[in-house]
């Protein structure tokens, strides 16, 4: 775990583990994306994706947040998903799910592009709420 401030510092450590994984079966894919995720400790976490048959994959953004869970944190203070040529904003799972790992993350702040992020909340306006 490294401590890091700036988006360009996250974008590094995710370039680091983006790139096909080879699995075996051609049709399938892993790491053609890349998550990199930094908590509010300080600390960042990365993921890749894993693309199979049947849907019983996941995002780059699950498995970086499975990381940062198993050293018990929970809040994130900004993530950026990568592929190799760009940014790549979380799909609504993605959002729902660092929701509901701690309702403090609607401060996240989700990079869209190098310049630009809009908190969990903005992107996340109508979550889903299961007290009601």
């Amino acid at each position: 775990m490294k401590t890091i401030t700036t988006i360009e510092k996250l974008i590094e450590e995710a370039n680091k583990i983006v790139g096909e994984y080879e699995l075996s079966n051609p049709d399938f894919a892993a790491g053609s994306v890349a998550a990199a995720l930094l908590t509010t400790k300080g600390n960042i976490y990365t993921g890749i994706n894993i693309d199979v048959a049947c849907g019983i994959g996941f995002c780059a953004e699950h498995s970086a947040i499975a990381q940062m869970l198993k050293h018990r944190e929970t809040q994130i203070k900004m993530i950026v998903a990568i592929d190799t040529t760009s940014i790549r904003p979380p799909c609504g799972r993605c959002r729902e799910l660092m929701f509901q790992i701690d309702y403090k993350n609607l401060d996240t702040k989700v990079y869209i592009s190098k310049e630009k992020y809009m908190t969990l909340d903005e992107l996340l306006p109508c979550r889903w709420n299961p007290s009601l």
